[in-house]
């Protein structure tokens, strides 16, 4: 797919996708989103993909929400399928095995807030801001709001951004645990790529179990949960880099992974 709403490149294993819609401040309409749809699908799809960044290009938006100008005219049915894309596509970037972070520098809102929820991990800067303002033109969240939010912060918290539309600071945000870490806006990517090094360098296969433990124990009872985790735990026992990361250990040195 040619790529004409988002910017996707891959360098040291880390594949950065960038929505590049400034004038309309990276609002997605159904062509964004099926963009994004396909690049997460590259990125699963790659084994040298090892961890994915989603930011916005320009200093003012992340993403400042679904297209209104598109969704303005829709009946029902156009509404629905547009709903599905966006829930289709934010599902694969959460289940995907590569770890995902949302490098957050500017507005997040409504499909915004959306979008970087589905990401295992969110990064700020300073001057970023949070929020689900569809209530104010007549609707509620349709790409998971309603839902992700309430797992992340608490059904309290998402229902008090959900129901007053009100946007919040990246301050308020982290300390309500929307969050994981906040930056200054010139270091944001720098900041982001660091940690997404780290990541890159860790066990592919351990990575890919750990996911998948987390995202489908999350909602299981207890003890199914358990059982999965200890399914998965057991699988890595399987790979040359379990091997060398007890080895590494007991000799006192850096393991060297393979992705085997």
């Amino acid at each position: 797919m040619e790529y004409k709403n988002i910017l996707f490149a891959i360098e040291d294993g880390i594949a950065t996708i960038t929505f590049n819609r400034p004038k309309a401040l990276n609002a997605m309409n159904s062509e964004t989103m099926s963009e994004l749809r396909d690049a997460v699908l590259k990125c699963r799809d790659d084994e040298s993909v090892k961890v994915i960044i989603l930011t916005g290009s320009g200093d003012k938006a992340f993403v400042a929400g679904a297209d209104i100008s598109q969704m303005q005219a829709m009946e029902p049915r156009e509404a629905l399928l547009f709903m599905e894309l966006g829930h289709d596509t934010l599902r694969l970037l959460e289940t995907a095995s590569t770890p995902s972070i949302a490098a957050v520098n500017g507005f997040a809102l409504g499909g915004g807030t959306e979008i970087s929820i589905a990401c295992d991990m969110r990064f700020a800067s300073e001057t970023a801001r949070f929020g689900q303002p569809e209530i104010l033109i007549g609707l509620i969240p349709g790409w998971g709001g309603t839902q992700r939010l309430a797992r992340l912060i608490g059904m309290g918290r998402a229902k008090e951004l959900v129901l007053s539309g009100e946007l919040i600071t990246a301050s308020r945000a982290y300390e309500i645990g929307l969050v994981n870490r906040i930056y200054p806006a010139d270091t944001l990517m720098e900041e982001t790529k660091k940690f997404a090094a780290k990541l890159a360098g860790m066990p592919p296969f351990a990575v890919k179990m750990a996911k998948h433990s987390m995202n489908f124990g999350y909602d299981l009872a207890l003890d199914n949960a358990n059982r999965l985790e200890v399914e998965c735990c057991a699988q890595c026992f399987s790979t040359r880099d379990q091997k060398e990361g007890m080895k590494a250990f007991l000799e006192k040195r850096k393991p060297l992974y393979t992705g085997r």
